[in-house]
């Protein structure tokens, strides 16, 4: 379960607050995966989302430079990914009941990523960015962000997911 903590760093200007509330809660706790990264949302917009996640061992990849795993931000960027098709679909079906729109988020899958590494990730926390380019009825394609905590950009991504 979220805490009251969490629910406060998961904001929205456009979802009503039972659909953030709902969609925050399966994002980083009903998710196991990302509940093991630490993966918080920070916003959740219909054309972009952000979220954050903290240094810890667990997730170290080179011990000797205490970099972040390569894999923990591939996993992160996809997770962005389909974040953002989530709130991209949530916007698109604004008519429909909140439950109505998060069934739609179980069909959604990976189909193609591609994560480019520009530098080595270290420090205490990183921050994501993710952003819908095309939403169609079958397929979203999105880009990825994820910086250091200086802003200064580590690695980029480009996502192809399924929504139907």
């Amino acid at each position: 379960m979220l805490t009251d903590n969490a629910l406060m760093t998961c904001t929205s200007t456009l979802f009503e607050p039972e659909f953030q509330r709902l969609l925050c809660e399966i994002f980083e706790d009903k998710i196991v995966f990302n509940r093991v990264l630490g993966l918080r949302i920070d916003a959740l917009e219909a054309d972009h989302v952000l979220a954050h996640i903290a240094m810890k061992p667990e997730l170290i990849g080179h011990y000797t430079h205490q970099r972040l795993h390569g894999g923990v931000i591939s996993a992160t960027l996809d997770a962005m990914g389909g974040l953002a098709a989530m709130a991209a679909i949530g916007a698109r079906h604004m008519d429909e009941p909140v439950n109505a729109r998060l069934a739609r988020f179980g069909k959604l899958g990976t189909i193609d990523l591609r994560i480019d590494y520009l530098r080595p990730a270290t420090g205490a926390t990183f921050s994501a960015r993710a952003e819908v380019l095309r939403l169609g009825s079958r397929v979203a394609s999105t880009r990825m962000e994820f910086f250091d905590q200086d802003g200064k950009l580590l690695s980029v991504g480009a996502g192809a997911y399924i929504v139907s």
